[in-house]
């Protein structure tokens, strides 16, 4: 199987180039299933279809499906349900508040993860496509395991010997299944550790950066690539989207399209050797699976999306005695004219009269540079806390 994850700033047409890139596997005869993990889907307005909680057939080999939390609770996890709207209306919440709440953070990105790891294991599709929420939700879904372990340690204060015992003799009194309910959640630590395994496997799981030749937007880009980097996720493509066409300096477009081809190359540079891909702006909406075509082959010509198209480490760190270490593997540095500087968590590399920057862990933020060197394409630099 394949997993191709789609990332980006909200807005930048992540949702538009999953299902091109869905649209296209299925045309290379693989059965794919393209799924939005977004709470604001708009995968079936890219369709013209609409899609549901459950795999819906849009076109030869190629299935939709739009996640609802509360479908997928009901569903699968009755019991967990149950369990946590009774814990909340004993802590003095009334039953709506309850109901609400019983979501528990991260269960949005939890039931993607928990179907993924359903069609995983029964190899019910051949690629799966993840339009997935913006850049933080995504960061929140793949360190989901951890996060969740925690909350539920905080909210669950309880051995797990006393939660069952205790949990089976309040479901034979009252009927509510808290026991069942502990089991469901012991059940979906394990399925939701066994599929961050697939998600971090260089060898089934890609992830895109989608980005824009803006300065915000590319800030971002920077930031995912780094914890993506970080958490062990391969990022094999970069897909510049949105390209204006260029322009005579008559015209009163000129200055931006200028300011996009700066952009553009700052993109290049700072993400290489990442392959990148560019998607010229199309001048209307993408709607309907026509149109969808079209723009998969703007994208990908004549390569299958199914590809991996990178599999390198280009970002390390490493700590020892107190130090970091970040290490950036840059193949084009000019080792005889450079300077660095850090400001906050960013980087900034000058190479003569041109900047580049990279962002660090926001742990870095207060560490100053104590060394940096560059050797066979990689510059390393030392960080550590400064001195009082």
């Amino acid at each position: 199987m394949r997993i191709i994850l789609f990332t980006g700033k909200g807005g930048v047409g992540k949702t538009t180039i999953a299902a091109a890139t869905g649209l296209k596997s299925a045309l290379e005869g693989k059965k794919t299933l393209i799924i939005s993990t977004d709470p604001a889907h708009s995968l079936s307005d890219s369709f013209n279809i609409q899609l549901g909680p459950e795999p819906t057939l849009i076109a030869p080999n190629l299935y939709g499906q739009e996640l609802d939390v509360y479908y997928s609770m009901r569903k699968y996890w009755g019991n967990l349900r149950e369990l946590m709207v009774t814990l909340f209306r004993w802590q003095g919440l009334d039953s709506i508040l309850a109901e609400e709440l019983s979501a528990i953070p991260g269960m949005e990105e939890g039931a993607a993860f928990m179907w993924i790891e359903k069609y995983y294991s029964e190899k019910a599709f051949e690629t799966i496509v993840i339009d997935s929420a913006p850049t933080g939700e995504t960061l929140t879904l793949l360190t989901l395991p951890q996060v969740t372990q925690w909350w539920v340690t905080k909210t669950f204060p309880f051995q797990k010997f006393a939660i069952k015992t205790i949990g089976a003799g309040i479901r034979r009194t009252t009927g509510v299944p808290l026991d069942k309910g502990y089991e469901e959640l012991e059940f979906m630590f394990k399925k939701l550790e066994n599929i961050q395994k697939v998600f971090a496997n260089p060898d089934i799981t890609s992830i895109r950066i989608v980005t824009n030749p803006e300065k915000m937007v590319i800030n971002e880009s920077k930031r995912a690539y780094t914890y993506l980097q970080l958490y062990g996720y391969n990022i094999d493509a970069v897909i510049i989207n949105r390209i204006l066409p260029e322009t005579s300096s008559s015209d009163f477009m000129y200055q931006y399209t200028q300011k996009q081809a700066d952009y553009i190359t700052e993109i290049v540079e700072t993400f290489s050797p990442i392959p990148i891909f560019k998607l010229k702006h199309q001048g209307h909406e993408i709607f309907g699976v026509e149109l969808l075509k079209s723009i998969s082959q703007d994208i990908y010509g004549e390569r299958n999306p199914n590809d991996i198209f990178f599999k390198e480490t280009t970002y390390k760190i490493k700590h020892t005695k107190g130090k970091y270490e970040i290490q950036l593997k840059l193949p084009h540095l000019n080792t005889q004219s450079f300077k660095l500087n850090k400001y906050g968590d960013e980087i900034v590399l000058e190479l003569g009269n041109r900047r580049k920057n990279f962002y660090l862990p926001r742990f870095t933020n207060f560490m100053v540079i104590k060394s940096y060197s560059y050797a066979n394409q990689w510059l390393s630099i030392m960080l550590e806390a400064p001195k009082d």
